[in-house]
């Protein structure tokens, strides 16, 4: 009687598993964190909050009219009785990089409605469960604001074209100007989203935002220079962000003379200053 044959030997497609293999199938892989994945987590942010203009552009629309309104209206009216001394440069001129600075404000110091929404609705305590740092989210929607606040300059710097503002055109320029309006909207932002931590509900933010707006616009250099303010006005503008943001943006788009190193490294530094104080106080307001 014939003996049954061998059973083939089979070699399994699979590599043996060592201690390594075994490691990572228990072990899960440990998640990347740390300043390298920082900024992409940042731009992600800033992405997901330009998408909502996807749904609805009525905002951008809407708050075209207002700059517009003040160039039309009191930019031409002021140029003509010449009320306020510009140092030989047409007020309209003059007024017109105020106006952007104004416009990139009025956008951003809301801001932090938007972010007691997303609180309401349960988005915010899910994007506080995430790896995604704090400061990562703060910043993405402060530089998304600082996106929506650009779009609002380049229609302020059509208006002022069509009106005959005798403005520069060089690409470096008007590069520096767009980092000037990011970090301008990226600091009221955050002031705006700090407020929020503070005051934790919509009506109030809305009150104390309507209360700071127009003196922080006032007690800046943007409608006329510091120069003919009272003394306590001058020393309140000198500690107003957006007098640099204005004369960072006044020097770049007309070349009349500016401190740009000044202005630059007091908004990079309010920037981050914002940032880190929203941050502090992110959690408080997902309670």
């Amino acid at each position: 009687m014939s003996e049954a044959p061998a059973a083939p030997h089979t070699e399994s497609a699979e590599p043996a598993t060592g201690p390594g293999r075994l490691d990572l199938l228990l072990v899960p892989p440990r998640a990347r964190t740390g300043w390298r994945v920082l900024p992409a987590r940042v731009i992600a942010m800033c992405v997901v909050e330009l998408q909502k203009l996807r749904h609805d552009r009525t905002e951008l629309y809407t708050r075209a009219v207002q700059p517009a309104l003040w160039l039309l209206v009191f930019g031409e009216t002021f140029t003509r009785i010449k009320a306020i001394p510009t140092g030989g440069t047409p007020y309209i001129d003059y007024l017109a990089p105020g106006i952007i600075a104004q416009s990139a404000m009025f956008i951003a110091i809301f801001y932090g409605i938007m972010i007691i929404w997303e609180r309401d609705a349960g988005i915010l305590t899910k994007l506080l469960v995430t790896p995604t740092p704090r400061s990562a989210l703060i910043a993405g929607k402060a530089f998304a604001a600082g996106v929506k606040a650009l779009i609002q300059a380049v229609v302020v710097i059509v208006i002022a074209a069509l009106l005959g503002v005798a403005m520069t055109w060089n690409p470096l320029r008007l590069l520096a100007v767009g980092v000037a309006v990011v970090l301008g909207s990226a600091f009221f932002s955050c002031l705006s989203m700090t407020i929020a931590g503070i005051v934790l509900t919509r009506d109030r933010l809305m009150g104390i935002g309507q209360a700071i707006t127009m003196p922080l616009f006032f007690a800046s250099n943007a409608l006329y220079p510091v120069a003919i303010m009272p003394g306590w006005l001058q020393t309140v503008s000198r500690i107003n962000p957006l007098s640099y943001q204005v004369d960072a943006l006044r020097g770049l788009l007309l070349g009349t003379h500016a401190h740009l190193a000044l202005d630059f490294t007091v908004l990079v530094a309010a920037a981050v200053l914002g940032i880190a104080a929203a941050s502090s106080l992110l959690g408080r307001l997902a309670r």
